[in-house]
């Protein structure tokens, strides 16, 4: 009777430890749950940090490459514009304004990256792709949302208004809200009479301290169809490639508005093709 007693208490006590680590193990479960769903909401944008094989390839398009591409296949320029100067801590300001289901914006930012990548350094890119339902759908590309820019010569002030991500609205879930400040230029320079009525409103916008801008994007959408981030960076190195005439030559003219900015600083950015194509923007 007391041996039968002593197996009863080991098997209670036993049947008491499987409850005990199922217990724990949905505690964890549950935990982990709710850390996955922490990360989802601070990440609403679908965006993830860039691989470091595509940041590098961005930050160091060879001087030979853009030299050989010049302006490449580019459709538009940064345009002049009379305005007060926009500067941030006493530096000339590169102010953006785009959003991640932007096809346009897709593309202008690999420019955009690869110019400003002259004058300074990222941190925190991030890689994501136009909306798939859109012209030029599932365009692959970067995101400044969250990333940093640090340089001598320049600030960058980049807003992504929206994601890629379908709201029940129609349209698409904010990312980004611009300031008054940022408001007021975009609704005045991003307007007639400095873009055209067909391009008023248009996005990607940049004003370039106040000297220049862009409504639009600066090259075709179509060079970059079908291509994978990595497949698209890894071609801005080669001068002879649709993607390096593209992205590289509205690079070289993003290059030279922002010299005229910094008088021609530094001068190994600011190179006699880079003086020759201010000339005529």
């Amino acid at each position: 009777m007391l041996n039968f007693q002593k197996k009863e208490l080991v098997y209670s006590l036993a049947g008491i430890v499987v409850v005990l680590l199922i217990f724990g193990i949905l505690i964890l479960n549950s935990q982990s749950a709710s850390k996955v769903s922490k990360e989802a909401a601070s990440n609403p944008s679908g965006s993830t940090i860039a691989p470091t094989a595509v940041v590098n390839d961005v930050a160091n398009v060879p001087e030979s490459t853009l030299l050989k591409v010049g302006v490449g296949t580019i459709t538009n320029k940064p345009a002049p514009i009379k305005a007060p100067a926009l500067t941030n801590n006493k530096l000339p300001e590169v102010f953006y304004e785009g959003a991640e289901f932007c096809p346009y914006c897709a593309t202008e930012r690999w420019a955009m990256a690869i110019a400003l990548s002259k004058f300074g350094t990222f941190s925190n890119l991030r890689v994501t792709h136009s909306s798939t339902t859109d012209v030029y759908p599932d365009t692959h590309t970067l995101s400044f949302y969250k990333s940093t820019y640090t340089s001598n010569y320049i600030n960058f002030t980049p807003v992504e208004l929206e994601t890629n991500i379908a709201s029940s609205s129609g349209g698409y879930t904010t990312l980004q809200t611009p300031t008054k400040s940022e408001n007021a230029i975009a609704n005045k320079y991003d307007a007639t009479p400095y873009v055209s009525a067909q391009s008023a409103g248009a996005i990607p916008f940049v004003d370039f301290g106040g000297k220049y801008l862009i409504s639009g994007a600066t090259y075709s959408p179509q060079v970059l169809q079908g291509l994978s981030t990595q497949q698209i960076a890894s071609a801005l190195s080669n001068p002879k490639s649709p993607v390096a005439k593209g992205a590289d030559g509205a690079a070289n003219t993003i290059i030279a508005a922002i010299c005229s900015l910094t008088k021609n600083q530094p001068s190994t950015v600011c190179n006699p093709l880079i003086q020759k194509i201010e000339t005529v923007l």
